[in-house]
């Protein structure tokens, strides 16, 4: 899980670097198509082509709708947030997801847990300070755009893992992002630069085998276990930050992390402790 969201940053530093380079649907293009021979390559070595086809296809297309908003949006937001800020806003969706669990899966959730998320969306507003001045920001709102399309197709995936196997799920979104956004995208498609290839070959790479270290990490360990790790998300995103681009957070930034990180952490525990009620 580590390495996962050690890759996925790398994938976000890439996708930060092009975003001003491109418009935000091609480089939503250009990861889904990077990534999907690497992933084709998984898949055949894996559970093989035919395991591709017997799928849900309304899930898989709308998950694919939902993947490219997200991704696209996600690349608008890096254009001008640093990478910290935005992984900060984005870890509002395992709030989301929590919320989302009971109208569309019918899971209940506690006042304790609704307390949790309450909380939490009032660290995205401190990050956000809205105020009369209006600090709220464009950027700010793609990346809760984007942790909201997160959020529906965390959803989605619980569903499709009832009867589709993980590799179809994969190679599907990124397939339809791949050819959705490069269809969008087509019209106003801006040559790409030879400087930029080994960017993107290095897109494709990070982001192929984040996936499968992701895939791997939700295989062998519980949910529970692997989600506290994905907050490690900030110490890549400050990191880079610094050393790419010579900026870190403010202390405003830093306690609307702290706020948000602390909820969905509880929230994670008592996710653990509903499921130990359910099956001791």
């Amino acid at each position: 899980m580590l390495a996962a969201v050690g890759l996925f940053a790398l994938m976000d530093v890439v996708l930060k670097l092009l975003a001003p380079r491109y418009p935000p649907l091609q480089v939503a293009a250009l990861r889904g198509a990077a990534s999907l021979p690497l992933v084709a390559i998984w898949v055949l070595s894996s559970v093989g082509l035919a395991s591709l086809w017997r799928v849900r296809w309304p899930l898989h297309l709308l998950r694919g709708a939902l993947g490219l908003a997200m991704i696209t949006s996600f690349t608008y937001a890096l254009r001008s947030l640093p990478l910290s800020t935005a992984y900060t806003l984005f870890f509002v969706a395992p709030l989301l997801i929590t919320a989302l669990s009971v109208p569309v899966l019918g899971e209940r959730v506690g006042p304790r847990r609704w307390s949790a998320i309450a909380i939490g969306l009032l660290g995205v507003l401190v990050v956000l300070r809205p105020s009369a001045e209006g600090m709220v920001t464009w950027a700010g709102l793609a990346v809760l755009v984007a942790a909201a399309g997160y959020a529906l197709s965390a959803i989605t995936v619980r569903v499709l893992s009832r009867t589709d196997s993980t590799q179809s799920m994969v190679f599907w979104l990124l397939l339809m992002i791949g050819l959705g956004a490069g269809a969008l995208a087509a019209p106003g498609w801006v040559p790409i630069q030879t400087s930029d290839w080994p960017l993107i070959a290095a897109l494709g790479l990070s982001g192929a085998l984040g996936q499968v270290a992701i895939t791997e990490a939700f295989r062998r360990t519980e949910a529970s276990v692997n989600a506290p790790l994905e907050y490690t998300a900030l110490a890549w995103g400050v990191g880079f930050d610094a050393m790419l681009w010579g900026v870190l957070p403010d202390r405003i930034t830093w306690l609307g992390a702290a706020i948000i990180v602390g909820s969905g952490l509880y929230l994670i525990r008592r996710e653990r402790v509903h499921a130990e009620a359910e099956h001791p």
